[in-house]
């Protein structure tokens, strides 16, 4: 397979870029272009309910949160952003399709609403035709998910479940997320302690950047041996769909670009 080289920057900027983003069928979205010249999607309905992105500190999965969910939101998705470092998404506090939580009281609430929202949305057994597809983006998925358990236990009761309610109910979705129309972009390595054992089976889409082989091995099982991790550039990944991978320059949308995009879409500078 002949490959091309990998431009330093895949800006939303370009108006061929936008404009091939633009053209994407609605519930998908363009994770980038490849070493081969081919453009690179994820496909919520066909292939991947939910997207996995893992990798290293100052590896881009704040940036490929962003551009994903920006690209779902235009199609007319509402979202639910999970930001416990608080600043990572500012841009979601700009729009009024997206709900941005950042403290751990904040995400725990908001995802038992996710909770009574999946229930809503099974009960209409399938009739979601006028239902907006919904994004829960979970950006430091594992460090958020120790925190909501720790604050579970600060004020669970004794008849209470030992789980985290908040926990199960990202874990509900992601096992019936198709069926009710919510997909799960989740940052980070699920653990099995946590999710369950299953949970990584659940990411048909997984997106690497910088990892360990040992952490390639427990994501990307059917994808062979780990390629080199280290020599790629902030905003290079891996991405890994039905066992073959693509080394992937990904798009980049500053918080500008997705703020001005999705409340003035006929603004050319977007």
């Amino acid at each position: 397979m002949k490959k091309t080289a990998l431009l330093t920057m895949l800006s939303f900027a370009g108006p061929d870029l936008r404009a091939q983003i633009e053209a994407m069928p609605e519930g998908t979205a363009l994770i980038g272009i490849s070493t081969t010249g081919k453009a690179i999607a994820v496909d919520l309905d066909s292939e991947s309910p939910h997207v996995l992105v893992c990798t290293a500190s100052g590896g881009g999965s704040t940036t490929m949160l962003r551009s994903l969910t920006a690209q779902f939101l235009h199609q007319g998705a509402h979202a639910l952003v999970l930001d416990p470092k608080r600043i990572s998404h500012l841009w979601a506090k700009a729009l009024p399709t997206v709900t941005h939580r950042g403290n751990i009281a904040g995400i725990h609430d908001a995802l038992l609403g996710l909770a009574t929202e999946l229930d809503r949305r099974l009960r209409l057994d399938g009739d979601l035709d006028t239902v907006p597809r919904l994004i829960v983006a979970v950006d430091e998925a594992n460090a958020t998910l120790r925190r909501l358990a720790r604050y579970w236990e600060t004020f669970r009761q004794k008849d209470d479940p030992k789980t985290s309610p908040a926990i199960a109910a990202l874990e509900e979705a992601l096992w019936v997320g198709r069926a009710a129309r919510v997909h799960v972009i989740f940052d980070g390595r699920p653990q099995a302690t946590v999710l369950g054992g299953a949970a990584r089976e659940l990411f048909a889409t997984v997106i690497l950047a910088r990892v360990t082989a040992d952490t390639w091995q427990v994501l990307a099982p059917d994808a062979g041996l780990a390629p080199k991790q280290r020599h790629l550039q902030r905003g290079h990944f891996h991405v890994i769909q039905h066992g073959e991978v693509e080394e992937t320059q990904a798009i980049q949308m500053t918080d500008a670009d997705v703020v001005t995009w999705l409340t003035d879409p006929d603004d050319p500078t977007a």
